[in-house]
């Protein structure tokens, strides 16, 4: 019956038009013969840092709580990085921190190499401790060291490493001072120090000029230029900035008074420039006043006569 072939062709054509969409062929003629190609598929959305690695590589040669304890004191240097970053955005040569460590360099450099701790491509670099070179056990008093030559994105951490390094939580006690205290007497201190050892942080630019905390502020005073890729100084200064604000608020443990002496003249110098900056204004002000144009009179109208010669110009004028 006709109404039955219908019905066929109708649950036929259901089943049809209700599967999934399927990509949409193109079809081409070519003489005599009918070329069916598949549609070219869309191409994959676009993501800029695809394959960037967040987190520092730990190697599988440390054990599960040899890794915990690295993650833990990479995080308390992400930590102190980020912190050292920010009071150099928040106060900039303000800072008598920044005059103590950096003199008269430009905050712009180690903010970029605090910000590379804190937010660089990980990739292409690990630590691990199984120590492949064998130096941990001729220098027993090592704490780790970079492996150079033999692998530049390594680092190897010695067993000293995981028994006296102390957590940032603990900064400014037991009578540690910045000033006289060891910088791996703390382990986020001693890995900021690892971690511009290697390329993928460093860039191969942060390197050692200064050897101790006294070579440093000499530096700051005598060749500021350097201070701002000097490891050393990097360390010191992220140190003594999160004791003063973040652990001791107010008071930190720099050991000694430089930075409070600084106060006073950074302070005085500000009032200097302010006075100057005020001065030169009311200068500017002053000279703007004596060569501005006096307003032109407003126009009045033509007395009688004035207004006859004026006629009697535009007459002459159009003859």
């Amino acid at each position: 019956m006709p109404s039955l072939s219908i019905l066929a062709f109708l649950l036929a054509t259901t089943g049809t038009l209700s599967s999934p969409l399927q990509p949409r062929e193109v079809v081409v003629t070519v003489g005599q013969q009918t070329v069916v190609a598949a549609s070219t598929p869309s191409p994959a959305a676009f993501q800029w840092d695809s394959g960037a690695v967040a987190d520092i590589p730990i190697h599988p040669s440390c054990n599960a709580t040899q890794h915990t304890y690295i993650r833990n004191g990479l995080n308390e240097a992400i930590a102190l990085a980020a912190h050292a970053r920010d009071h150099l955005l928040r106060w900039g040569p303000n800072s008598p921190y920044k005059v103590k460590y950096f003199g008269n360099a430009s905050t712009a450099e180690p903010i970029g190499w605090y910000t590379r701790i804190v937010s660089a491509d990980r990739g292409n670099m690990t630590f691990r401790c199984d120590y492949p070179d064998r130096q941990c056990a001729t220098n027993v008093e090592w704490r780790g060291y970079w492996r150079g030559e033999n692998a530049t994105h390594e680092t190897v951490l010695c067993p000293l490493t995981f028994s006296s390094p102390l957590p940032l939580e603990q900064l400014c006690m037991h009578g540690t001072t910045v000033a006289s205290s060891e910088l791996n007497v703390f382990l986020a201190v001693d890995l900021m120090h690892r971690l511009y050892h290697v390329s993928r942080i460093s860039e191969d630019v942060v390197s050692h000029y200064s050897e101790s905390y006294t070579d440093a502020l000499d530096l700051a005073r005598e060749n500021a230029t350097y201070t701002t890729k000097d490891s050393h100084v990097l360390q010191l200064f992220a140190w003594d900035v999160y004791a003063y604000d973040i652990a001791v608020p107010g008071v930190g443990c720099s050991g000694d008074t430089v930075a409070q002496e600084l106060v006073p003249i950074i302070s005085s110098s500000l009032m200097a420039a302010a006075s100057k900056s005020s001065a030169v204004l009311a200068s500017m002000s002053s000279m703007r006043a004596t060569t501005t144009p006096a307003p032109a009179a407003p126009n009045t109208a033509p007395t009688t006569a004035s207004a006859s010669t004026s006629r009697a110009a535009s007459t002459s004028a159009a003859a």
